[in-house]
């Protein structure tokens, strides 16, 4: 008997378990308050577990690692950065004028965070939602 005619596809998702996961997905930033990184791991293991069972998933999942990556990870280096190259600089008397620079870079994770809970709030009351830049990239990939 041949094995893979015992497979059986995956089940899909009811549409409340759609919204549900991709819910999850996005609010997955509020992780990195906790830990600092969590957030990326957690829309990453959402994608993998439900990619064959909703496109929908799939999609906001994707979506919501990317987003994380791109202004939590990028943005915390980029502070990192500004912050460092400010420290160096305060040594003369410009390095005080890239502290307000910096302040405002700072805010950079505060910004993903919200967006990041709208788009929870979002997908949680079955709207479609797309991360700026990041939205479009994500369902063309998908979509191949």
């Amino acid at each position: 008997m041949n094995e893979s005619s015992n497979f059986t596809p995956p089940v899909p998702l009811s549409e409340a378990d759609e919204r549900q996961w991709a819910m999850f997905a996005h609010l997955s930033i509020l992780l990195n308050l906790v830990t600092g990184f969590l957030g990326v791991v957690a829309p990453l293991v959402i994608y993998m577990i439900y990619k064959d069972r909703s496109r929908y998933v799939a999609y906001h999942s994707l979506q919501s690692l990317i987003f994380q990556l791109v202004w939590w990870v990028g943005g915390g280096f980029l502070i990192g950065a500004a912050w460092a190259i400010t420290g160096i600089l305060s040594a003369v008397l410009i390095g005080l004028l890239c502290i307000p620079i910096a302040l405002v870079l700072s805010l950079i994770p505060l910004a993903a965070l919200g967006y990041g809970i709208y788009g929870g709030v979002q997908v949680s009351q079955g709207r479609d939602f797309k991360y700026w830049l990041v939205g479009d990239w994500v369902r063309g990939t998908l979509t191949h």
